[in-house]
């Protein structure tokens, strides 16, 4: 997998798995994650969703959006159904690939223990978190992936708490293979997938997903600010292989910057970071520039 042909928007295959109608919000950017990703996928695929944005989008009873077939579980549960799924299929010596996609609030927060569960017995399954950075589905609630300073409808003062590094958290139970992304960059999303398909044991993805209603920006900039998160270094692309970190592309490039794009750049792009003072940005900034500092003295020597 390591010499695989990269995808492009030449070789990406024309086969579409989702139909063009589906209830998501305009500018989402789960809808270009799920478009893609079912590609990558392909037809012989069970999804398990908890409660979440995905369930709207892929249709709600008898309307479906989605080509494959879908298990709607309970919130706390989704890594708990996918195990027993890919255990019906074994027993039926299906190689069917089975696929938990849930939001940041059921992985962070509500599905923590079941996923934490599967990962210690490294159950045969993708695992992929779309983190929005908040329950955005129920009115844009505080998840325990919102950032520090962050408006949402109960945290009307800017959230007070860190947030949960997930996938430093799935890191320590040492998985298979563990994979960021960002919905502004697809195409290594899909790769990613195809990579992951062919690793036996769970497979973890967590994917920065732009809300433009949650997060309070233009329909249109979802793309732009997913790759200004990246481009200012607060959310780093990269994979875990036996337990090796190797940063991606878009994030390996950074390393060559003496300076990043500032952070401030990014939060002004959204509503949801009004409440920042400029103490805590800069705190923010510092933050970032410390992690890079690292992340130079770490891959410099490789």
């Amino acid at each position: 997998m390591t010499n695989m042909t990269k995808t492009n928007v030449i070789n990406l295959t024309d086969e579409e798995f989702i139909y063009p109608g589906n209830r998501a919000c305009s500018g989402c950017g789960l809808s270009i994650l799920y478009r893609i990703g079912l590609k990558a996928l392909g037809r012989d695929c069970i999804f398990v969703v908890p409660p979440s944005c995905l369930t709207v989008m892929q249709g709600l009873y008898p309307i479906a959006a989605t080509q494959m077939p879908i298990l709607n579980g309970t919130f706390a549960s989704t890594a708990a159904i996918a195990t027993g799924v890919r255990a019906a299929m074994k027993r039926l010596g299906k190689k069917t690939q089975v696929v938990a996609w849930a939001g940041d609030g059921g992985t962070s927060d509500i599905g923590i223990q079941a996923l934490s569960g599967a990962l210690e017995r490294n159950e045969d399954i993708i695992y992929i978190c779309y983190d929005n950075e908040a329950y955005m589905n129920t009115g844009v609630q505080r998840s325990g992936t919102t950032p520090q300073g962050g408006l949402t409808t109960t945290t009307p003062y800017g959230k007070k708490e860190t947030s949960k590094n997930v996938p430093d958290i799935v890191a320590a139970h040492n998985p298979a293979y563990i994979a960021t992304c960002s919905a502004s960059y697809p195409l290594d999303f899909h790769d990613k997938l195809i990579k992951a398909k062919e690793i036996s044991g769970l497979k973890y993805i967590h994917i920065q997903t732009p809300c433009p209603p949650g997060w309070g920006c233009d329909e249109r900039m979802t793309v732009k600010i997913g790759k200004m998160a990246i481009e200012c270094g607060l959310f780093d692309l990269y994979e875990i292989e036996e337990g090796k970190k190797k940063l991606s592309e878009p994030s390996a490039k950074l390393l060559k910057k003496s300076k990043l794009r500032p952070v401030q750049d990014y939060l002004n792009m959204q509503t949801r970071f009004k409440a920042l003072s400029k103490e805590q940005i800069a705190a923010m900034q510092e933050r970032i520039d410390q992690k890079w500092e690292g992340y130079r003295e770490e891959f410099a020597a490789k």
